[in-house]
């Protein structure tokens, strides 16, 4: 709940200087999408990054060994196991409203970006 007043607040203080607004990580289970939704409004557009589970482990184990998290690929492999379980349900939500748009996020950092940027561009016109 306070995530979600935290980010109406910031909504509501921009809604004339913007074209939209780009929420990063949330929401991150269906309970939340639908309180966002009676709260703020619909999203317009959900972008999935979508890539393989390998990736997925591949990046969580780098970037845990860039900082000091102690992180293995059995604990890398549940998170993300959960993760799935997790974003399946709000996936299918948001595909079925048509505002679910998969990213290919099986490229470079920058790849990735491009695609990302691409999308909200078609979307903008």
């Amino acid at each position: 709940g306070i995530v979600l007043e935290l980010l109406k607040e910031a909504m509501v203080s921009k809604l004339g200087d913007t074209k939209g607004f780009l929420i990063d990580g949330y929401p991150q289970e269906l309970k939340d999408a639908e309180e966002f939704e009676s709260k703020a409004g619909e999203p317009k557009l959900v972008l999935c990054l979508d890539c393989s589970a390998e990736t997925m482990s591949s990046r969580l184990l780098m970037r845990s060994q860039s900082t000091q998290n102690s992180e293995n690929t059995e604990t890398t492999e549940e998170r993300i196991e959960s993760y799935c379980q997790v974003s399946n349900a709000l996936m299918a939500y948001y595909e079925s409203k048509t505002q679910l748009c998969k990213v290919d996020a099986e490229g470079t950092q920058e790849d990735v970006f491009l695609e990302i940027c691409k999308t909200i561009d078609s979307f903008l016109k």
